[in-house]
C-alpha cells in the first residue's frame, strides 16, 4: 500500500512538472522580439573589436586606412568604405577582410549586414 501511495505521488508530481512547462505561443516568450534586433552596442562592437581592431586601432597599423574604434567610425565604414564587401569576399580573395586571416563566418558576417539593414541601430 505504501508503494502504490509513493508511485501515485510521483506520478502527480512528474504531470505537474510536465504540464507547467508549456508556451501557448512564441508571444509568451519575454524577450523574443529584442532577439531581433542587432545593434552595434549589442552585437556589432564585439564583432570589430575580436576581428578589426589588431589593425584598425584608435592610430590604424600594417596599411589600415582609418580606425573602427568607435560608432561612427564603423558607420561610416559600412556607409561609405565598403566593410560588408571586405569581410563578405571569398577567403584569399583581394582585399578580403580580415587582411591575412581567416574569413568571418557568415554568421557572424550577417549580423553586420542585418544591422546595417536595420538602420545601424547604436
Amino acid at each position: 500500500m505504501k508503494k502504490n501511495t509513493i508511485l501515485i505521488s510521483f506520478l502527480f508530481l512528474g504531470t505537474v512538472l510536465v504540464s507547467s512547462c508549456s508556451n501557448d505561443s512564441s508571444a509568451d516568450l519575454s524577450g523574443i522580439d529584442e532577439l531581433d534586433e542587432v545593434t552595434y552596442t549589442n552585437t556589432v562592437k564585439s564583432i570589430i573589436d575580436n576581428n578589426c581592431i589588431m589593425c584598425h586601432a584608435a592610430t590604424p597599423v600594417n596599411g589600415a586606412p582609418m580606425s573602427l574604434t568607435t560608432y561612427e567610425n564603423v558607420k561610416q565604414a559600412v556607409l561609405n568604405r565598403g566593410l560588408l564587401n571586405r569581410i563578405s569576399r571569398e577567403q584569399g580573395s583581394p582585399g578580403m577582410m580580415p587582411n591575412g586571416g581567416t574569413r568571418l563566418p557568415q554568421v557572424v558576417i550577417d549580423q553586420v549586414s542585418t544591422w546595417a539593414n536595420q538602420g545601424l541601430i547604436e
